[in-house]
């Protein structure tokens, strides 16, 4: 039986990207990257990929998109955008197409991530199995987990950046005092995020007395990896150890045992950073529970294309 092949695309609050997976190979071919900015709607840009295939349109179709659990109907959060998944099977002939949330795409990429797509932050023992987690900042803070049920994996979506954010010093709490008045509880991607980023600068900057210029996250982040800005390296630093503290609640709540993956644009920049900051003891300083987390093997993710590598492989 012939192997088909399957239309995948990863469609982010800013790019999206499309490809087409060859089961027979295992590879993706014809890899496009979009600017969601440039294109009225995401239908705008299937059209315009498959106008650049030089070979036949694929009937399989599935969508890794940043987007709440729906039926047909899917709305984007980050974007302006929402889509039928019938009318756009029925536009472009698909007879099996298929969506899941961006971060059970990344998800599903977990089993197929060999070692040039992925760097270990912390070993933890080989011995631990079970269910995977993967969570990553960006425009918000996302997750998922995975497990194989029969035989077959299943990922849920998550919502980590939506859990209350623990502070554990007395700068943080002092952050959080001075961001209660105007947010209330503060919730994780508050901080833990790109716009997160940016505000802990801002308010790292009002506790030292300083006046900054706006800077945007990646400006931030280029200058605390180069080590010239003390202030933008106190603010990486404290936002490495809001996110270990995250994703230690985040293995405990749903049990993901198994193994954390880091996902996200910056990430694999990030990994000497990480590897010297408060990330990993942050992650297992949870009382009790510590030795348990010590045991969780954590990566980085730092292949470019994890979602279209989970939505090639997601069960449709």
């Amino acid at each position: 039986m012939t192997a088909v092949t399957r239309l995948v695309a990863d469609v982010g609050g800013t790019n999206t990207r499309l490809a087409l997976f060859d089961p027979a190979t295992d590879e993706l071919r014809a890899v496009g990257i979009y600017q969601n900015r440039d294109h009225q709607r995401f239908e705008d840009i299937i059209a315009r990929w498959l106008q650049t295939l030089t070979e036949p349109a694929p009937t399989t179709c599935c969508i890794a998109v940043a987007a709440p659990p729906a039926g047909d109907r899917v709305s984007m959060i980050n974007i302006n955008w929402s889509f039928s998944c019938r009318d756009m099977a029925r536009r472009f002939g698909f007879t099996t197409l298929g969506w899941i949330n961006d971060f059970q795409g990344i998800a599903y990429s977990l089993p197929h991530l060999g070692s040039a797509d992925r760097q270990l932050l912390h070993g933890g023992h080989s011995e631990v199995q079970g269910k995977l987690a993967t969570i990553g900042p960006g425009t918000g803070l996302g997750g998922a987990t995975l497990e194989i049920v029969a035989g077959t994996p299943m990922a849920r979506a998550c919502e980590p950046g939506h859990m209350g954010l623990a502070m554990a010093t007395t700068l943080e709490l002092e952050i959080a005092r001075l961001l209660q008045a105007q947010h209330g509880e503060i919730h994780a991607e508050l901080l833990v995020s790109g716009p997160g980023l940016q505000r802990l600068y801002r308010v790292l900057a009002q506790i030292r007395g300083v006046t900054v210029d706006p800077l945007t996250p990646a400006d931030i982040s280029s200058r605390a990896l180069a080590g010239r800005d003390e202030l933008c390296v106190l603010t990486l630093n404290t936002f490495c150890a809001l996110l270990g503290s995250v994703c230690g609640d985040f293995v405990l709540a749903g049990g993901a045992y198994g193994g954390l993956y880091l996902a996200g644009g910056i990430i694999p920049r990030m990994v000497p950073f990480l590897r010297t900051s408060s990330f990993a003891p942050r992650f297992r300083e949870k009382g009790a529970m510590g030795d348990l987390l010590a045991d969780v093997p954590l990566y980085a993710i730092t292949t470019a294309q994890p979602g279209l590598i989970g939505a090639a492989h997601a069960p449709l």
